[in-house]
């Protein structure tokens, strides 16, 4: 039975310029309650993801702490090494950094998450999607459950980012050598809802997913109209996008529907892709749409932490 998850990266405003990482400000962590009322009108139980800077402030803290009330949310851990003390001064990748800074990041993210309802975090995603092999022992170590930072078709490496080229769309408890593998940990991976709009034989999307200069590679294949990667993120998908991709997973019989996008998204001017009120209004209507369709289809919504209970005690059958 798939289950509909929202993996939502609360974070500061426009993390993808350097004024935006340098100023620091909150303004879009405000728009969290209208998107919390439309989850609510369709089942869904978010996960928000804060990030350090978030759950350090004040106002953002209380924020989210009412809007966990009632288990109408569970409330996460992101990671951006760039924001979390002992914070790196330039924009890296969490697998850039040595074993000791990323746990003492780790440590301090964690306490700062825990503070904001005086609950433990047990989901993780990792900034800029910089998850590594070598983080699942630490990850455990912290009591972390659940990873959900693997997307199949992200490719960074040019930018001294991953590949997770081959990784499955089902969840799976993670390797410690492997990201992209099931291995014999207790952090379960449940990666991001992501396919080709083309059903190609799956050599063929791996090959895709890993070839290494691949912005340009898929630009012109889009560009041609021979295939093009789709997400369930209204920022980067069409609605019907989505919706092809979310009848995919449910044919599939795939355990996990998982909706992806950054809190920024949420207010105009808070990051490149909704720079407009009209945007904005444009992103609500497709994320209505696809949570209307999918809740119409008879999916349920589950936190990350609740996914994790039932995959672990086998009620997923």
């Amino acid at each position: 039975m798939t289950r509909m998850l929202m993996g939502v990266d609360t974070e500061a405003d426009d993390q993808w310029s350097s004024a935006g990482r340098e100023t620091l400000t909150l303004r879009n962590i405000a728009e969290l309650p209208r998107l919390q009322a439309l989850c609510d009108r369709y089942g869904v139980r978010p996960t928000y993801l804060v990030t350090y800077e978030v759950a350090a402030d004040p106002e953002s803290r209380a924020l989210l702490c009412g809007l966990a009330q009632g288990g109408r949310c569970e409330i996460g851990a992101h990671h951006h090494p760039w924001t979390t003390p002992p914070a790196v001064a330039d924009h890296q990748f969490p697998l850039n950094l040595s074993p000791d800074r990323f746990r003492a990041q780790l440590d301090a993210l964690t306490e700062a998450v825990t503070d904001v309802t005086g609950e433990r975090p047990v989901s993780y995603r990792s900034g800029r999607n910089g998850f590594a092999a070598w983080h699942v022992e630490i990850l455990e170590s912290a009591g972390d459950w659940v990873d959900s930072s693997v997307d199949p078709f992200f490719n960074e490496r040019t930018k001294g980012g991953p590949s997770f080229a081959g990784a499955p769309l089902a969840p799976y408890f993670v390797s410690s050598e492997d990201p992209t593998r099931q291995g014999p940990s207790r952090l379960l991976e449940i990666p991001v809802s992501s396919a080709l709009n083309r059903r190609l034989p799956e050599r063929l999307q791996i090959a895709y997913a890993d070839f290494t200069p691949a912005y340009t590679f898929r630009r012109l294949l889009r560009l041609l109209g021979v295939v093009r990667p789709i997400w369930l993120r209204p920022s980067y998908s069409s609605i019907e996008d989505m919706l092809w991709l979310a009848e995919h997973l449910l044919q599939a019989e795939l355990p996990v529907a998982n909706i992806i996008f950054h809190s920024s998204e949420l207010m105009a001017g808070g990051s490149p892709y909704n720079r407009t009120v009209e945007e904005v209004e444009e992103f609500y209507r497709n994320l209505e749409s696809l949570l209307r369709f999918l809740a119409e289809k008879g999916v349920e919504g589950r936190t990350f932490r609740e996914f994790h209970h039932e995959w672990a005690t086998g009620e997923r059958a």
